[in-house]
């Protein structure tokens, strides 16, 4: 990793609210690739998945959510569990900055898809969460995200049928917005 880069790591986490900001958009778009350094900094980014700052933990899951096409080693298939953690934050507003990215994990590879999409069907079905009308919305947005991406027909077809056992009409309608064209 090169010294800007490891700059950016060390300001999203202690700079100021702006510098903070920067590094974060840095270290996104950077990671919006394939990059070598991945495991340079996965073990301290698992560690801030459960730092006592909520931000901390916020920007940790979506970096590792970006690093997933990075890791090569398939380390994310372990460590997937302790990032969907963060998806039920105490803090509503962290727990959604996890899970709306994390569908690119499953664009690492076919493993890594197959387990977001098993852990996002689970997710969906559950209705005794707090907001999780919110949570089925950014969970089917993840899906739309991941079909656009391979134009996987079981994707569509997944999310069709969750949205299909929706009761309420207004948000079968919201849902099925998400999926028109």
């Amino acid at each position: 990793m090169d010294s800007q880069m490891e700059l950016a790591f060390e300001k999203s986490k202690s700079g100021d609210k702006e510098e903070r900001y920067e590094a974060y958009q840095t270290i996104l778009e950077a990671t919006d690739q394939k990059v070598d350094w991945a495991y340079e900094v996965w073990d301290q980014l698992l560690e801030d998945l459960s730092h006592k700052d909520n931000h901390q933990r916020s920007r940790a899951a979506q970096y590792l959510s970006n690093l997933a096409i990075s890791d090569t080693e398939m380390r994310m298939m372990e460590d997937f569990p302790m990032l969907w953690e963060v998806t039920k934050d105490e803090k509503f507003v962290t727990a959604r900055h996890t899970l709306q990215p994390i569908w690119k994990v499953g664009i690492a590879g076919e493993p890594q898809k197959e387990m977001v999409m098993e852990f996002m069907v689970e997710r969906f079905k559950r209705t005794d969460e707090k907001n999780y009308t919110l949570i089925r919305n950014d969970i089917l947005q993840n899906m739309r995200n991941l079909y656009d991406y391979d134009d996987d027909e079981t994707i569509k077809e997944t999310a069709l049928d969750l949205i299909g056992m929706v009761e309420d009409e207004k948000y079968v309608k919201k849902y099925r917005g998400i999926w028109k064209n």
